[in-house]
């Protein structure tokens, strides 16, 4: 039984480590992609993006490993965003993995808790970015990306999770 055990455990490491390296492959070809096409790809939020797809395809202590590292990766690799604006994402990022998960406990449907989940930690991302900017921490709008894509992304990332969570059996 240990030995099927371990197997499992070395099966979803390296599930989850392929996932971590595309992830990491995304978020630092995006901005490399919207210059190529001259689209703004930025604005489907590509790490919010891997987020709900560590949610759904991997286990939830990758997805936090995924909230904490992304946009420090970003930071590191090319300065951007402010270090100060990379702790705002990471905070929003852990935030939102963790209220998924707990009103997926309460509720019936992985879309109502992924959309109140990034809903909520968007609140607190939004009001804490807003006090920064008051107090001249940062130098930036409040919404950078429009509103009405973020909540269009916000309705696809949810229902990609509603759809998946009932073939996964993840409810």
């Amino acid at each position: 039984m240990e030995f099927v055990l371990n197997i499992f455990q070395k099966k979803e490491l390296v599930k989850s480590g392929i996932f971590n390296l595309l992830a990491l492959l995304a978020v630092y070809l995006t901005p490399v992609f919207s210059h190529l096409l001259s689209l703004p790809i930025y604005y489907i939020e590509p790490m919010r993006l891997m987020l709900i797809l560590a949610i759904v395809h991997t286990s939830y202590k990758n997805a936090y490993l995924i909230a904490l590292t992304l946009p420090f990766f970003l930071f590191l690799i090319s300065g951007h965003p402010s270090l100060l604006k990379t702790s705002l994402i990471t905070g929003e990022l852990v935030l939102n993995v963790f209220l998924f998960y707990q009103l997926q406990k309460l509720l019936s449907t992985g879309f109502i808790a992924s959309i109140l989940s990034i809903i909520l930690s968007k609140i607190i991302y939004y009001t804490l970015k807003f006090a920064l900017i008051q107090f001249s921490l940062m130098n930036t709008e409040v919404f950078s990306t429009p509103i009405y894509i973020q909540i269009v992304m916000m309705i696809v990332f949810s229902f990609y999770v509603f759809i998946l969570s009932k073939k996964m059996k993840m409810e």
